[in-house]
């Protein structure tokens, strides 16, 4: 079993790319952020045709989830059970569901914005309610995995220069803790291999010629539990993806799963 996490920012510009990968990777189940549409924009139709189902918590905004599968979609819950609101509502940020064996959620973790921003506050306050809402599914015995561009690097090993995030967001000891705390309720990082390079960068900014300088952080991640971590044969980032015109600031996270 393939499952994969990509923040494509924006579905409806990455479209003819996001078809063609997922033809040629045989991915099983993949983990959309940013879509960046309306739930009613979401190309259903498109990708029906080669076999997905979809299940998809956006509202046309920044932000928006989704979770595309080729083995069963069920029980899906759309949102972060028990998030806090941001201006007044809760943001579309998260979808999960059962894909087959595997339980399998979707997240895009606010941004933060910066050190003492209302968002920051937010995002801390988010990642306390999803450490709660996964407690259950993180010590259980089905394969569980909660994939999706965490906006955070877990050390400074995942950033290309520590110095420069200096007073920013992303590396916060308040962010690492947050990610220590979800760790803890029984998730481990399934920390990928880099197909270049000697870490497995998924972010390069789209300025300053980031990505061929290779100035990159590691932000999107997969916490899976014991059963999940146990059955990965795989886990690589495809930064061939982030390669050309018209591709995503983030690459894909793929893993491979024997289950």
């Amino acid at each position: 079993m393939r499952i994969a996490t990509w923040n494509v920012n924006s579905i409806t510009a990455r479209l003819p790319r996001l078809l063609a990968w997922l033809e040629s990777t045989g991915t099983d189940v993949l983990c959309i952020q940013e879509t960046k549409c309306t739930a009613e924009q979401f190309p259903y139709d498109e990708l029906r045709e080669l076999g997905y189902e979809a299940a998809v918590n956006a509202d046309g905004r920044w932000n928006g989830v989704a979770l595309l599968s080729k083995v069963g979609l069920d029980d899906v819950v759309m949102g972060l059970p028990g998030g806090p609101d941001y201006d007044g509502v809760q943001e579309p940020r998260a979808v999960s569901a059962t894909c087959g064996p595997a339980r399998v959620w979707s997240v895009y973790v606010p941004n933060g914005r910066e050190i003492g921003h209302a968002h920051y506050t937010y995002k801390l306050g988010w990642f306390e309610a999803l450490k709660t809402a996964v407690a259950e599914d993180a010590v259980g015995s089905r394969p569980f995995a909660v994939l999706g561009d965490y906006n955070v690097a877990p050390t400074d090993e995942d950033v290309w220069d520590p110095s420069v995030f200096e007073g920013a967001t992303h590396v916060t000891p308040a962010e690492r803790a947050a990610l220590t705390a979800l760790r803890e309720a029984g998730l481990s990082d399934v920390v990928p291999r880099p197909l270049k390079y000697d870490r497995p960068y998924t972010y390069w900014d789209y300025r300053q010629l980031a990505f061929p300088k290779n100035r990159g952080m590691r932000i999107d991640l997969v916490y899976g539990n014991q059963p999940f971590a146990k059955a990965v044969s795989d886990a690589y980032v495809d930064r061939e993806e982030r390669k050309g015109k018209g591709a995503s600031d983030h690459a894909p996270v793929v893993v491979d799963l024997d289950v």
